[in-house]
């Protein structure tokens, strides 16, 4: 260990840890992502130790200079990370003691590394919610625009993937908006509850100089302090909130991605992808691979299993802050990179896909979609109990299964053979057209309610 660890960790120590202890302890390969939140953090902190006088103003002009002089560093490439420095704040802080000298050991005035990092991690995945929900948002557009573009343009709808009932493309694009729109208020709903500063609550128990928090939480964007000082470093819900939000979010990408998968297959044909978003085999010409939707649908093992690993941490931990806490960023870090990443890819092949409306709509006429639409007209013009209405409408379906056929070509004789009152007009409901359009309750597949719900996402959005 250099002297300048040894001068960050205080007199308590005259040697340094074995080459062993120093790499199990030092964070700094992964956590110099947090370095513009650190400078951002400590600017504030001495900006407010000048403001109350607890420094010079002009020691705490020279390390608010001297701290943009180290970002500026940092971004450009040129800063000098070490390990035997442990974390992003002692390799900040040593260089700034290179630059401006004595008054950088002032800035650690009134504040601990506990509250430190605390605020840096938190101030990261702030930004990290904010990046979601710009994430999201674009993937609702994209979704939008196919909706619009098929709002009529007819498809199965499947329980069990097996045809069910009719409906529009659109609908079920729409679908996967009003999914996107509950993982984006989760976001904020996590952003909102995060944005108390633990800034000057210090080690655990707060600090006997007279710091203004509340200063340095409006500098920063927080809404207020934390309200305890033991509470504020031990905390980690932030995190958690927002590792649970992804894994949410990825959960519905991967439903999605599933989907185009199946979808873009030979024995489907709904969709063909991009070549942008697709991939050939070494071996196979004619292959066209869903590579990219079959990566995004594996995410959600990482980012959930993110969420699972950072819980397990901080079960048994006591008040307040442990070194088992240093295991909190690299699995937010690896979670946010692989959320952002799948939502950018999702956006891409959303954006470029094509649907194939005749297979759609031949898949949609398939399978006795309409036999719901048979039973309702049972219901509604002859008067039929509902439970009455399925039976006929069963017996009618096996009937078309023994003729090999489906449900429209059966003749008026065939359908009179089970139930005597059917007559002509039974034909208008059983295309997969008519289907659609009376789905016209609140919510419904029918294109006026699609498009209803096209415009209201638009006006939102």
């Amino acid at each position: 260990m250099t002297d300048t660890s040894n001068q960050m960790w205080g007199g308590r120590f005259a040697d340094g840890p074995d080459a062993i202890m120093e790499a199990i302890n030092a964070s700094i390969g992964f956590d110099q992502r947090l370095a513009r939140q650190d400078i951002d953090g400590s600017r504030a902190h001495a900006q407010m130790l000048g403001d109350t006088g607890i420094l010079s103003g002009s020691d705490a002009k020279a390390i608010r200079e001297g701290l943009l002089t180290v970002l500026s560093e940092i971004e450009g490439g040129t800063f000098q990370f070490s390990t035997a420095l442990e974390d992003i704040h002692m390799n900040v802080e040593a260089r700034l003691r290179e630059l401006i000298g004595e008054p950088a050991g002032r800035l650690h005035t009134g504040r601990s590394r506990n509250d430190q990092v605390a605020l840096d991690f938190r101030m990261w995945v702030r930004d990290q919610c904010d990046a979601a929900t710009q994430g999201i948002t674009a993937l609702m557009h994209a979704l939008l625009a196919q909706a619009e573009a098929g709002a009529d343009w007819v498809m199965p709808g499947f329980t069990h993937l097996q045809t069910a009932q009719p409906v529009t493309w659109g609908h079920h694009m729409m679908a996967y908006v009003e999914m996107l729109s509950r993982d984006r208020a989760r976001f904020g709903d996590a952003r909102r509850r995060m944005n108390l500063s633990p800034l000057g609550a210090a080690a655990l128990a707060g600090t006997s100089f007279p710091i203004d928090r509340h200063a340095t939480a409006k500098a920063l964007g927080f809404d207020a302090p934390a309200a305890n000082s033991l509470d504020a470093v031990a905390d980690r819900d932030f995190a958690l909130e927002f590792l649970a939000a992804s894994s949410i979010t990825a959960m519905h990408l991967s439903r999605f991605a599933e989907e185009l998968v199946i979808w873009s297959s030979a024995q489907f044909r709904f969709v063909t992808l991009s070549d942008r978003f697709s991939t050939g085999s070494s071996i196979m010409p004619q292959k066209k691979n869903p590579d990219a939707a079959e990566l995004i649908r594996a995410k959600i093992g990482r980012i959930l299993g993110a969420n699972v690993a950072l819980l397990t941490v901080m079960k048994g931990l006591p008040l307040t802050y442990s070194k088992d806490m240093q295991e909190d960023k690299e699995q937010t870090f690896d979670a946010a990179d692989a959320l952002m990443l799948s939502l950018a890819a999702m956006t891409g092949m959303v954006s470029d896909m094509n649907a194939n409306q005749d297979a759609l709509r031949a898949a949609a006429a398939s399978g006795f979609s309409t036999a719901t639409d048979l039973a309702d007209w049972l219901v509604r013009v002859l008067g039929l109990p509902f439970r009455e209405a399925h039976h006929i409408t069963g017996r009618l379906v096996a009937l078309a299964e023994a003729e090999n056929c489906d449900l429209p070509d059966l003749t008026l004789d065939q359908m009179r053979s089970v139930h005597d009152g059917i007559t002509e007009s039974v034909y208008d409901v059983l295309t997969v057209e008519a289907s659609v359009a009376s789905r016209t309750s609140y919510g419904g597949t029918a294109p006026s309610e699609v498009r209803k719900q096209i415009a209201a996402w638009k006006d939102r959005l």
